[in-house]
């Protein structure tokens, strides 16, 4: 998918208002999902905008209890009339687990693209063995996986996947819920650029390819200056120390 560097992740958004204010400000990738249960409000904001919806990927999740073969469509279309289109941009396997099936819920997902209610296919929070099996499976070709991604963590392997079968990785959490103030490789960097850690970060994660990032802002300073990060050229030797910095602290482990 041709997605931009940043996006807006929308957990815990219940305004529509911070994501009005990113879609005026530029943003054109806005990610939500069936358990962040703001996808009435996402849809809100939809309606509300003046800026084209031709122009902005609307990416969804479905929750584990979604995942049943015979539960996926219905699934999308809740999820699709909640945010006021007809057809959902990018429909995610929320995790591997619950009742996820490789073969019938895939299955299921291919159907929908068939049928014009889902235009691409993503996954969330698989490991290599669950993305080699819904490489094999999907006659969709795979378009994302979504993955927590920041200094403090995140594998190296799955972007080399990535790049191997042609797909977006969809980095969440790049500011490590806040942490990124708190390194001092991070912090340094900052200075050096007169930007904040939170800037540095998120250029750090958009300089891998095929990187994108949804961090999640809802103030208007926030969401400004995130967008901006993604022009914050690191150096090579920058890149290398972050790169080098102890990975161990997922977020969101299963």
């Amino acid at each position: 998918m041709d997605l931009p560097s940043v996006g807006l992740g929308t957990m815990r958004i219940n305004d529509p208002e911070p994501i009005l204010t990113a879609l005026a400000a530029g943003y054109r990738h806005i990610d939500t999902a069936q358990i962040y249960d703001n996808q009435d409000v996402v849809g809100d904001a939809l309606d509300k905008t003046k800026v084209s919806l031709d122009s902005v990927t609307i990416a969804t999740k479905l929750w584990v209890d979604a995942l049943a073969a015979e539960r996926v469509e219905s699934a999308a279309r809740e999820s699709a009339d909640l945010l006021g289109v007809d057809t959902l941009d990018l429909l995610y396997v929320h995790r591997p687990r619950g009742r996820y099936d490789r073969a019938t819920t895939l299955a299921a997902f291919d159907r929908i693209v068939n049928k014009g209610l889902v235009d691409d296919v993503g996954v969330s929070n698989f490991e290599l063995e669950e993305l080699n099996q819904a490489v094999d499976t999907l006659e969709t070709p795979l378009s994302a996986h979504q993955t927590e991604l920041h200094p403090l963590y995140y594998k190296p392997e799955l972007l080399e996947h990535a790049r191997k079968y042609g797909y977006t990785v969809v980095g969440y959490s790049p500011l490590a819920g806040g942490r990124v103030n708190e390194i001092d490789v991070i912090t340094d960097i900052a200075d050096t650029h007169e930007t904040t850690p939170e800037a540095v970060a998120i250029a750090w994660a958009v300089n891998k390819d095929p990187v994108v990032t949804i961090p999640k802002a809802s103030s208007e300073r926030h969401i400004y200056a995130n967008l901006d990060a993604a022009e914050l050229n690191l150096t090579t030797a920058q890149i290398d120390a972050i790169d080098s910095i102890e990975r161990e602290k997922e977020l969101y482990p299963e």
